[in-house]
């Protein structure tokens, strides 16, 4: 495991704290949006955009950058918070989320928003956006990495498995996948609905390197990130093991909030919760 400093992971767990309260605010504000997924999803966003990737929102175009492609992309919510954190727009801009004549959509749009490198939202194209980018990177000879994060329930889109494919044929070893793996899709359990397991196995067959953590433990999440960035030969997939709407107890493994928004006295109490 790679050694990861105490005072950088405690300020990276304060960080996806305050990223989880810009998640629920912005949706609450909103009246719609996707809390469950986005929720789980914060302490890998964190530990990425504040860790591991090279980024400056400064020079958003740099030679060498990272690449970032959200290819569970009603999660947005998450990825708008970390990328105004970082510095590419204002975070007050977060509540004006889904508004008319917001740059904020409900899923990303590069067009609109600084930061983001892909228009996402159809489900399964994320990963083979990420493959282009990556092939395009190696072609180039420019150093730079792709992260792409998926949900597990996008995992049963056969593209999906199609972009795996082309990634290990193709040596993208500058491609790092990352599976939200909360277990819950809009319908239900993703096991009642399409099993994916044996969920690593199914990756190693393709040829990737397997990396399975607590997608809520950010130690371990910053090891696997960096452990995969510097790996060789083959891509990466990290497979994050998370709670939906972690953080806020009444919203964990719970389905009424995959694409629901908290009411005002809902909205109080995550809040608190998060404070």
């Amino acid at each position: 495991m790679v050694r990861v400093d105490e005072g950088v992971v405690t300020a990276l767990e304060e960080r996806a704290k305050r990223i989880r309260r810009h998640v629920v605010e912005s949706i609450f504000h909103a009246g719609s949006g996707h809390p469950g997924g986005s929720l789980s999803a914060a302490d890998a966003l964190t530990a990425l955009f504040f860790h591991v990737m090279r980024h400056d929102p400064a020079k958003p175009d740099m030679p060498g950058r990272d690449h970032f492609v959200l290819s569970k992309g009603h999660a947005a919510p998450a990825l708008y918070a970390v990328l105004a954190e970082s510095g590419y727009f204002p975070v007050e801009d977060l509540v004006t989320l889904r508004k008319i004549d917001s740059h904020l959509q409900g899923h990303p749009d590069r067009l609109k928003t600084p930061g983001v490198e892909a228009s996402t939202g159809s489900l399964g194209q994320g990963l083979s956006i990420a493959c282009g980018i990556a092939a395009a990177l190696k072609i180039d000879g420019d150093g730079g990495h792709v992260f792409t994060l998926m949900g597990d329930g996008e995992l049963e889109e056969g593209q999906i498995w199609e972009a795996a494919l082309f990634a290990s044929h193709y040596g993208l070893d500058n491609l790092i996948g990352i599976v939200d793996r909360n277990r819950l899709q809009i319908d239900g359990c993703t096991e009642d609905i399409m099993c994916i397991e044996p969920l690593p196995a199914k990756w190693k067959a393709f040829l990737w390197d397997v990396i399975e953590v607590d997608g809520h433990d950010m130690r371990a999440l910053v090891s696997a990130l960096v452990r995969a960035r510097d790996h060789a030969d083959v891509p990466t997939i990290i497979v994050a093991n998370t709670v939906k709407g972690k953080g806020v107890s009444f919203m964990e493994n719970s389905l009424n909030f995959h694409g629901k928004a908290p009411n005002r006295t809902e909205f109080e109490r995550a809040m608190e919760e998060l404070a």
